[in-house]
């Protein structure tokens, strides 16, 4: 199966957008534009070689400083949309 490249446009955290690249239902590769480095780094890295399911699994909900949502919730919704296309 051919690697397929995503971005998305983040809502009420710090990055700005996640971009992301799945293998089938596996996540490959995840980089975040803006956001806190280190922490947006170790999401990223934590999640590689991980199925979407997973993923989605343990991050969805996850919120940030009473916003309502994280980056890692908005990695949740990303792959979520990946998931359902």
């Amino acid at each position: 199966m051919a690697i397929k490249s995503n971005i998305y446009y983040t809502h009420g955290t710090c990055s700005q957008a996640i971009l992301t690249e799945i293998d089938g239902d596996t996540v490959v590769r995840v980089q975040f534009v803006g956001g806190c480095s280190g922490n947006t780094q170790g999401v990223a890295a934590l999640v590689k070689g991980m199925k979407i399911d997973e993923a989605i699994a343990r991050l969805e909900g996850i919120d940030c400083a009473g916003r309502g949502t994280s980056c890692p919730d908005q990695l949740a919704k990303a792959l979520r949309k990946i998931a359902n296309e």
